[in-house]
């Protein structure tokens, strides 16, 4: 059992659902977000409002961690000034902090978005180069490029966790592929968490998808073996979609609708734009 971790953006809809399965892998949690807590501690939880752009206030709290699992961000398409503070910014001060607090490890919350102009049917691997669909998916380049620096350079081990369609269950065609479950999300982050070495690493995070559109084989040794699938819902899904266009990018490309929205337009309303189509 790991003495401390600090989890950020813990009011979030991801972090939130990763509370209490922390909580049982550490002696003591420390829960970060800039709003108030959402529901009860844990018994060894603390919650603390923060901004984690901000290296005076992150610094404290950083002190004795083993791990941090870093999920606080603007988690859609912004403009690059107002993803500037929460997306690139905070990733320097939490992985500086880190350094300097002596924490050996930090899983961040990446995303598809940093590959999401890779076409869909390419069947990337984690190797494959960035490809951002939007100035949110550079967000994710970035902290990306920062974690293996600070491993090569600092030896701060990292897990960068690529999530793809974090819901509930799958919403439309395009989720067949890239569904990831709750319960699958939180198994790949505790083996990010437990895994004995990673050194540097990304991982996809999608689950046990007949139709998954990449590879994380190489990255086997992390444990991470999900067990849900969205092929489940397929039938449904199937018979209530729109006619396939192999013209749209948005059915093309990994990224989906990221990959056609204007720079700095949102892309989440473009998802719920297809799940409503769908």
């Amino acid at each position: 059992m790991l003495k401390k971790i600090v989890l950020t953006g813990a009011a979030g809809d991801l972090g939130s659902r990763l509370r209490e399965p922390l909580s049982r892998m550490c002696e003591q949690l420390v829960s970060v977000d800039i709003k108030d807590a959402t529901g009860p501690l844990a018994a060894n939880e603390t919650w603390a409002r923060a901004d984690c752009a901000e290296m005076d206030q992150v610094t404290p709290l950083m002190e004795g961690a083993e791990v941090v699992v870093h999920f606080a961000a603007i988690p859609d398409e912004r403009s690059f000034e107002e993803l500037l503070r929460p997306n690139f910014l905070s990733s320097y001060v939490i992985w500086e902090a880190a350094y300097k607090a002596g924490a050996r490890r930090v899983v961040y919350a990446s995303s598809v978005h940093a590959v999401g102009m890779h076409e869909t049917n390419a069947g990337i691997d984690t190797d494959a180069p960035h490809r951002p669909d939007t100035f949110y998916g550079l967000s994710k380049c970035f902290t990306e490029d920062l974690a293996r620096l600070y491993w090569e350079k600092r030896g701060l081990e990292a897990v960068c966790c690529r999530i793809f369609s974090g819901t509930e269950k799958p919403q439309n065609p395009r989720a067949l592929g890239t569904w990831l479950s709750r319960g699958d999300l939180v198994q790949m982050v505790e083996r990010a968490v437990d895994a004995p070495t990673t050194g540097f690493c990304v991982v996809f995070g999608i689950s046990n998808n007949d139709r998954a559109p990449v590879s994380n084989a190489k990255v086997s040794f992390l444990g991470y073996r999900p067990k849900d699938n969205a092929e489940d819902h397929a039938a449904d899904i199937l018979a209530k979609a729109a006619k396939p266009d192999p013209q749209n990018l948005a059915q093309m490309r990994l990224g989906g609708p990221f990959a056609t929205v204007p720079l700095g337009e949102s892309g989440v309303a473009g998802m719920a734009k297809l799940v409503k189509k769908g």
